[in-house]
This record gives C-alpha cells, sequence and structure tokens, in this order.
C-alpha cells in the first residue's frame, strides 16, 4: 500500500449562493475546493463559477460582486458536477456552516437526480469552535482574527478565499499549524533558522493546591523521568 493510499484526505470547499434558502428557488453560483493530505494543504484545489438561470438579488450581489451578466456566460451545475464530485471523492468535506454549503449542494444534486453528499462526511468547522470556544463568535471572520490569519485579500466573499481561508482555521482548530505547512513544501529545503516560531503569552496566574497536588501525582506515575537522569550524569 502507498504512502498516498494511507494517507488522510480531505476537502475543504465553500460555495456562493443567490441567496440563503434553497427552498426559495436559491441556486449555487460558485463552488471552491482546498485538498488536504494529513492535514496540510496539498496546492491541489478546485473551482468553478456556476451560472443559476435566476435573477441575482441586490443582497446576495453585494456580498459576493458576482453578477447577471458574468454568471449567464459560465457553465450550468449540470455541466461541472462530475468534475466536483470527481475531485471530492469519497473523502471527508470540510465546512463552515456545513449545513448551509451542503444542503445547497444536495438541493443542486436532487435537481439532477444525483444522490446527495452523505451528511455522515461531513465535518462542521462552526460546530468545533463552538465547543472550543463556548460563547465566542465562531464566523470565518472572527476565527481569522483569533487566529492571526490574513484577511486582506478578502473585500468580498469567493468560495475559493473562503476554503483557503477556512482549511487555515480548520487546522488551527484540530490543534495548530506546523510552521511552514501553511502551504505544502519540501521542508528539505527550508532552513532550519527560517522557520517561524510561534510564541504564547506569559501566563498572568498562579497554578493552584489542587493544580499542584495533580501535577505531583501525575509526576510519580512517570517511571526514570529524563530531567533526573540528566542530574545524575
Amino acid at each position: 500500500m502507498s504512502d498516498l493510499t494511507k494517507a488522510e484526505r480531505e476537502i475543504v470547499f465553500d460555495t456562493e449562493t443567490t441567496g440563503l434558502s434553497p427552498g426559495e428557488g436559491h441556486r449555487v453560483v460558485e463552488i471552491g475546493c482546498v485538498e488536504l493530505i494529513n492535514h496540510v494543504p496539498t496546492g491541489k484545489n478546485w473551482q468553478r463559477y456556476v451560472n443559476p438561470d435566476r435573477y441575482m438579488p441586490g443582497d446576495a450581489f453585494r456580498v459576493h460582486g458576482l453578477s447577471e451578466e458574468f454568471l449567464a456566460k459560465q457553465p450550468r451545475f449540470a455541466e461541472v458536477v462530475d468534475d466536483f464530485l470527481a475531485f471530492v471523492g469519497t473523502s471527508p468535506v470540510v465546512a463552515h456552516n456545513a449545513s448551509f454549503d451542503v444542503g445547497f449542494i444536495n438541493a443542486e444534486l436532487a435537481l439532477l437526480k444525483r444522490p446527495p453528499l452523505n451528511v455522515e462526511r461531513v465535518i462542521d468547522t462552526v460546530s468545533i469552535a463552538r465547543r472550543k470556544y463556548p460563547g465566542a463568535q465562531a464566523s470565518l471572520d472572527a476565527l481569522c482574527r483569533r487566529f492571526s490569519i490574513d484577511l486582506s485579500a478578502r473585500t468580498k466573499h469567493g468560495a475559493l478565499l473562503d476554503a483557503e481561508l477556512l482549511a487555515e482555521v480548520y487546522l488551527e482548530l484540530i490543534g495548530g499549524r506546523q510552521p511552514t505547512l501553511g502551504l505544502a513544501v519540501d521542508l528539505d529545503t527550508v532552513p532550519l533558522d527560517s522557520v517561524p516560531t510561534r510564541t504564547w503569552p506569559e501566563r498572568t496566574f498562579k497554578p493552584s493546591l489542587d493544580d499542584l497536588v495533580a501535577h505531583a501525582a501525575f509526576l510519580q506515575k512517570i517511571k526514570d523521568p529524563i530531567w533526573l537522569a540528566s542530574k545524575s550524569s
């Protein structure tokens, strides 16, 4: 079995639409996807604009800036669906407020009498953020600010740009980005002294008595700790 076969592949994706509900006749107008292998962006992306065959409400246009005139020249969902499904494959899909994006994709698939994306393969970053930071804002912008992710290019919403930002947010939510892995790179070509280090703010509170007791009890469970070996050498 090859390393790629054993690797974990995920697709981070986002959509732009004509409105908030497919039940009201709104349609997908853009899809953007970012491939991750073992939680690292590979640089392999997929993006398409989609002709929705309907007018563009002003509120939606102000969000993404995709006009009826521009979209009328783009392929319809039926023309891109095979490429989209081939790119996604059987991989888990990651989306922000996944019920919205997956709901729109499944509505488009239903119009073509295609099977829906299985919700069991969907990872919702809003749910992760709310569990990890209860009570905090969980919008994509707010999470980018929390993790110091550059938002300067996001003057309007765009499916591929938002998917790229979400990929960075997702990696932070599941444990933090490793240095230099914001993009897929060959680590053998990166000088060690050029790898950025991450600093954490100094703790401003002291451990409680319960914390100290629990820590001491935990240390007693460690057999032959290396710090004692270094003292005796």
